[in-house]
């Protein structure tokens, strides 16, 4: 099993060192492709100055992030990619625990792991929360898309998830349409029909909080269109084992005006929050699923936080 990491890049060369670094510091030999698209900085000369370390692909024109993550996987030949973009960057023992991971399950074609959360110093501020019962925990591709639509099923932004390289290519690649927004959790949807899901409960990427980040360019109201989108998506692809447990799509997408709206009101946008929540206010299932989302939640920051107490604790 070899892994390719491929490093998506736009004119961010001082973030972009980090990520390579990073990704070159592995404890487990890896191919390194920098995607770039079309940067105008000094990306290309840094990293062809790297030599044979990093392969180096750039787009003929500035075609977005979705478009470069296809390019660059289509560049690489590992049997599995581990995604960076270059404002994250990873633990040096990253894949080899993937590795170590999918080794006990080789029916899976998709991995992922927990994440800190840093800001742009790279101090911590949080860290994602834990999926599952133990520190690797297995997931039937059956079972996947209805622990997706009820969000027991997180994989994470794009620093925290590996996939097979046959399967991505298989499912099509990323959606151009909507591009750093949802477009990596739509991917996941696509290659869970192919195989298994691992999780690793580790800290083993660290992504970067700020505003600088490509989602940011999105407004409340378009990212809740997207993630609308993706669910019902998702919702085709549940197992008819569990047809009759999954809430009806309305009822889903009230869910989603009510946690949108607020995200709006901890950015302080009272408008925002308004507009968005208006139509699902009085809906009663929604507010349930509210309830059972915050509550799962808040379970994963207790237990989280417990098994930081007892690990750090001396024993004797």
């Amino acid at each position: 099993m070899r892994f390719s990491i491929v490093i998506t890049t736009y004119n961010r060369l001082s973030l972009l060192r980090r990520a390579i670094g990073s990704a070159l510091a592995q404890t487990v030999a890896c191919d390194v492709i920098v995607a770039d698209d079309y940067s105008s900085d000094d990306t290309e000369a840094y990293v062809r100055s790297l030599g044979d370390r990093v392969i180096y692909y750039r787009n003929s024109a500035n075609l977005g992030h979705s478009a470069t993550i296809n390019a660059g996987i289509k560049v690489a030949t590992g049997d599995w990619i581990k995604l960076v973009d270059d404002d994250d960057y990873l633990a040096p023992d990253c894949v080899e625990a993937m590795i170590d991971a999918i080794a006990l399950r080789p029916q899976a074609v998709l991995c992922s792991c927990q994440a800190i959360q840093v800001d742009e110093r790279g101090h911590e501020l949080s860290r994602t929360r834990r999926a599952g019962p133990s520190d690797v925990f297995y997931i039937p591709q059956e079972d996947i898309h209805y622990g997706m639509l009820l969000e027991q099923v997180p994989f994470g932004t794009p620093i925290q998830v590996a996939f097979r390289r046959d399967a991505f290519l298989e499912s099509g690649g990323w959606d151009s349409r909507l591009d750093t927004n949802f477009d990596d959790v739509d991917s996941w949807i696509k290659i869970a029909q192919f195989g298994d899901a691992i999780f690793i409960n580790r800290s083993l990427t660290y992504r970067t909080i700020w505003l600088g980040a490509r989602n940011r360019q999105f407004s409340l109201e378009q990212r809740l269109a997207n993630n609308i989108l993706v669910k019902e998506k998702i919702y085709k692809l549940v197992s008819d084992r569990y047809r009759l447990l999954v809430p009806p799509l309305p009822d889903i997408k009230n869910y989603l005006r009510l946690h949108w709206s607020i995200v709006a009101l901890k950015q302080k946008s009272l408008v925002s929050a308004i507009r968005i929540a208006v139509p699902a206010l009085f809906s009663l299932p929604a507010w349930r699923l509210l309830l059972m989302a915050v509550r799962s939640r808040r379970r994963a920051e207790a237990v989280s936080l417990i098994r930081k107490i007892v690990l750090s604790e001396p024993h004797f």
